[in-house]
């Protein structure tokens, strides 16, 4: 991509951990965010430095982030999953147009059924952010490397809660510089 995804600009000119982190507390999370980096870890970290808007995230470095998705959710749990911990609320930097009331019908959804994990949809596809109940938190430990999180979902495929919603970002993953392309082309909301 020519960058960290994370310092990538979205349309407004916000970075993509910037945009995810205005969403973040304008949908009223206000517990602690946790950003797992990896190569990138020292641009990233100098990047938010600049960008110095109260609180800044907690940035942590996958020690290995070769090995995929999960080994960074691994980290993250490392650091933040104590046992007062009841979920785990999980988006990834290259999704940068959730909507804060996405993120809310997400967070309220769980909070009324508990379920294991609490996804946002439409129609039959499915995106960020996630939450994981602590239900799964050791079955998340155990999951394969090489599947991720996806052993999770599988095995709980009859309980996962999917809230409809009205926000396309929720969908997009800008994986390449044509999806980055597109962000950028769009009329940003």
């Amino acid at each position: 991509m020519g960058s960290p995804k994370a310092l990538l600009r979205t349309p407004d000119g916000r970075s993509f951990l910037g945009a995810i982190r205005d969403s973040l507390r304008s949908a009223g999370c206000a517990g602690e965010l946790l950003v797992v980096t990896g190569i990138h870890h020292d641009a990233i970290a100098s990047a938010l430095r600049e960008d110095a808007r109260d609180p800044l995230p907690r940035l942590v470095r996958n020690p290995d982030p070769s090995r995929g998705q999960l080994s960074s959710l691994w980290t993250a749990m490392d650091i933040a999953v104590g046992s007062d911990t009841e979920a785990l609320l999980v988006t990834l930097v290259d999704v940068p147009n959730i909507r804060p009331g996405t993120i809310r019908a997400v967070v309220d959804a769980w909070t009324r059924t508990r379920a294991p994990i609490v996804r946002p949809a439409i129609g039959a596809q499915h995106g960020h952010p996630v939450i994981f109940d602590r239900s799964v938190f050791v079955e998340l430990r155990q999951a394969p490397l090489e599947r991720g999180a996806k052993a999770v979902f599988g095995a709980h495929a009859g309980s996962v809660l999917d809230v409809p919603v009205d926000d396309p970002g929720c969908l997009m993953d800008v994986d390449t510089p044509e999806d980055y392309a597109r962000l950028t082309q769009s009329p940003a909301e």
